[in-house]
């Protein structure tokens, strides 16, 4: 174990043997920090929280601190899960959960970049990439391999599906669909993120049926309820067109409408 004599390691804390605490740093009690985890100086450690392996935290950061949330009791016990192989750069500040059976959580292979902020009760999936002066507002659910770009606003309560991108300055005031582009005030689906799926493995097969799938529900002059019946009705063996139509059912904040071009119909590179 490596620890900076200038750090204040509470006796209770859970250090692994192999983690590294750089100088002035504050980590409280009630918190596990876990192998070949790096911490750089001046970062703070709030009662709470779990930090897994191989995580490198940067200079200034702020983990596990209590909710902003004017009803929240300060006593009240609650969680920041913090999973592998994450960089957490400098300044962020992520919030612990407000319930005692939830928390807030951040998957593995994620690379936050400076300044952002987390807020309570998020659930981040994995290989998710945020760049710098973005905020995510309380309960936000984001899935696997997105990319949220510079200075996004996601409103409370919003999802945010699998191989999404999010533009710079976006703000987010509904829930946005898996593996498309996002962009505008407020944001709207411009358009399917053809290169990450290319990048992501994907076959043409499979990303021609996901174009299928959304012309069906943004093209075709149906209301979203008649678009989903028809998509369910043609029953795409497809877990990906399986897992569009099971976004849009579930969605409780409504699902990012579609920007219009000229006439009102999407030019065809953004269908």
């Amino acid at each position: 174990m490596s620890i900076h004599p200038s750090a204040i390691v509470h006796p209770q804390a859970k250090v692994h043997e192999t983690a590294i605490i750089g100088p002035f740093c504050i980590i409280e009690e009630d918190t596990e920090i876990g192998e070949n985890t790096k911490i750089d100086s001046n970062v703070v450690v709030h009662s709470g929280t779990t930090i897994g392996k191989n995580n490198h935290i940067f200079h200034g950061a702020s983990l596990g601190g209590i909710p902003q949330d004017l009803s929240f009791d300060p006593k009240t016990k609650t969680k920041l899960i913090i999973g592998d192989g994450n960089l957490i750069r400098e300044g962020c500040i992520f919030h612990r959960g407000t319930k005692v059976d939830g928390g807030t959580r951040i998957g593995n292979n994620n690379y936050l970049m400076g300044n952002i902020h987390i807020a309570h009760d998020c659930n981040f999936g994995n290989n998710i990439i945020v760049v710098q002066n973005s905020i995510i507002a309380g309960h936000v659910t984001i899935g696997n391999n997105v990319f949220i770009s510079g200075l996004v606003a996601i409103h409370q309560f919003a999802t945010v599906g699998d191989n999404c991108i999010l533009g710079g300055c976006s703000k987010i005031v509904k829930d946005v669909p898996p593996y498309v582009t996002i962009d505008g005030n407020p944001a709207e689906v411009i358009s399917l993120n053809s290169i990450g799926l290319k990048r992501a493995g994907f076959s043409p097969d499979i990303r021609n049926a996901i174009k299928a799938t959304y012309k069906t529900i943004y093209h075709r002059g149906m209301n979203t309820k008649q678009a989903i019946a028809k998509l369910k009705e043609e029953s795409s063996p497809l877990e990906e067109v399986k897992k569009i139509i099971s976004f849009f059912e579930n969605s409780k904040r409504g699902v990012s409408d579609h920007r219009k071009i000229g006439s009102g119909k999407a030019s065809s590179d953004e269908e």
